[in-house]
């Protein structure tokens, strides 16, 4: 295969990325430059706050990821950049920064759905993974189970009605004095408490089986604290973590391993910042090998937004020469 080198870049959300992706699998570098601090004192990630730092981040970011990969703009073959979805405002510094690039050094603009770059995560952590198989992907603002078909094609089995697995998590962080983000304290936290100290409500659908619903099972954690607060009554923080995030673990691998069986694939693919949680990953372990399944999630730092998993979606489409032009625009609620 000739060497394809495409410059990727992702803005959003609060990360600011570019990566060098070589062939869609090999990444020669993956800058991420995280929000995280910036936001913690807000509770949350503050659009207008992500999207100045994105302007002040961009070309720093994507002048590391050239040094480290040791390129040129005369080396790449393409330019690929997140278009939705996302915060509006920080997606549209990314684009317009593409968009320039793509324009001044007349490469191919490759414009990739965020949830696409979710999932090719996995084919740079596993080279050896193709299509088809089917895919959870869960992270703040998505909660969805896929038939990934082919690189670009793809059947949504499930999805979330109301909140998603990561916004859940960060919801209920902030409600038990966690703060942000919460998925990351959620977990430390579980891990000193009873999982079957309290048990909280998993929803079934009978008409979309493979759907899921989150916003009850917070609830649920908001009645509990209340409750206690009104009685005056002492309750443990690490149980009610561990419980919660045990509800959450339990709902989103039924779904997904009924999902596979029904559609009889022999391949189970996580993907998203909800991904890396290390309870998510014991349950499929066990589920996956309680069924003969086999089991593929990226490795942690592929989990959060970064722009190599741009990179190796962007491949693909480049590939088939799906460019956009210099009209692109982001779309913050841009569907699959």
């Amino acid at each position: 295969m000739e060497q394809t080198l495409i410059l990727a870049i992702e803005s959003s959300c609060d990360e600011t990325s570019a990566a060098i992706v070589k062939n869609g699998r090999e990444v020669l570098s993956n800058i991420i430059s995280s929000q995280i601090d910036i936001h913690k004192k807000f509770g949350g990630v503050v659009p207008e706050v992500a999207s100045r730092n994105h302007v002040l981040n961009i070309s720093t970011v994507v002048g590391e990821a050239m040094e480290e990969a040791g390129v040129s703009y005369d080396d790449l073959d393409a330019v690929a950049v997140t278009y939705g979805p996302g915060l509006i405002g920080a997606l549209l510094v990314g684009v317009s920064y593409a968009k320039a690039v793509s324009s001044a050094k007349h490469l191919p603009l490759v414009a990739v759905n965020h949830i696409h770059g979710h999932i090719a995560a996995n084919y740079i952590t596993h080279p050896e993974l193709e299509p088809p198989f089917v895919c959870l992907v869960a992270s703040g603002g998505h909660s969805h189970i896929l038939y990934v078909k082919d690189y670009a094609e793809f059947e949504i089995l499930g999805r979330t009605r109301d909140d998603a697995a990561g916004e859940a998590f960060d919801k209920v962080a902030r409600v038990i004095g966690l703060g942000y983000p919460g998925g990351p304290k959620i977990e430390a936290l579980a891990k000193e408490g009873n999982p079957d100290a309290i048990r909280f409500p998993q929803v079934e659908f009978a008409d979309t089986p493979y759907d899921f619903s989150f916003s009850g099972v917070k609830t649920s954690v908001i009645n509990y604290l209340h409750t206690k607060e009104q009685k005056n009554e002492e309750f443990n923080r690490a149980d009610l973590a561990a419980s919660f995030q045990k509800a959450v673990v339990e709902a989103l691998t039924r779904h997904t391993i009924r999902a596979a069986k029904d559609k009889g694939t022999d391949k189970v693919v996580l993907a998203g910042g909800v991904s890396a949680n290390g309870a998510l990953r014991a349950s499929f372990e066990e589920a996956t090998k309680k069924e003969g399944l086999g089991l593929f999630y990226p490795q942690p730092i592929l989990c959060t937004d970064n722009a190599a998993m741009i990179g190796s979606a962007g491949f693909y489409k480049y590939l088939r020469k799906d460019f956009a032009d210099s009209g692109l625009n982001a779309v913050a609620n841009l569907k699959l």
